[in-house]
């Protein structure tokens, strides 16, 4: 089950609580599945989460996946519970200490660590933030949709999220 799809980089992802609670766009284009399905989906453990990443500086698709995966509810702020990385990313970038048990934040609720500024502000597209990240599929192209540690560059052409089963 598609869960997230960033298919240009674009401001597209650039939206409020509200939006990303309940989900936006279009599978065939830019997409967001919703926070609150994804809770309800993960409620059980039953998925594993995959990424399916394209480099913009090569065109070479990666992936990464976790075999566990969960999105708590609205009053715990969409909090992130994912571990068990596998894949040719080159790094953990999303499972690691810079995810995992963060808060979901957007441009209208900051719940990132950070205390200067706030992450989904500054990136422009609501994310799992931790002092920023080492990754961010929501961001717009360039410096703020990436994934660090990328065989070829951190840049990223487009990205996929994927609910499996176990």
């Amino acid at each position: 089950m598609l869960i997230q799809q960033n298919v240009d980089g674009s401001n597209f992802f650039n939206r409020s609580w509200a939006e990303f609670r309940v989900g936006f766009g279009d599978p065939s284009g830019n997409y967001w599945l919703g926070n609150e399905l994804l809770s309800e989906l993960t409620a059980t453990g039953r998925y594993k989460l995959k990424f399916d990443l394209q480099s913009r500086n090569t065109s070479n698709w990666y992936y990464a996946e976790y075999s566990t995966f969960r999105v708590l509810t609205e009053a715990d702020n969409y909090t992130l519970q994912v571990a068990g990385y596998s894949g040719n990313t080159g790094k953990d970038a999303f499972g690691s200490r810079w995810h995992d048990g963060m808060m979901f934040s957007t441009y209208d609720r900051d719940n990132d660590r950070a205390s200067l500024f706030h992450c989904a502000e500054w990136a422009g597209g609501g994310f799992w933030y931790n002092e920023c990240s080492t990754c961010n599929m929501n961001g717009a192209s360039g410096y703020d949709f990436y994934w660090q540690g990328l065989p070829g560059g951190r840049n990223l052409q487009s990205s996929r999220m994927w609910l499996q089963c176990k």
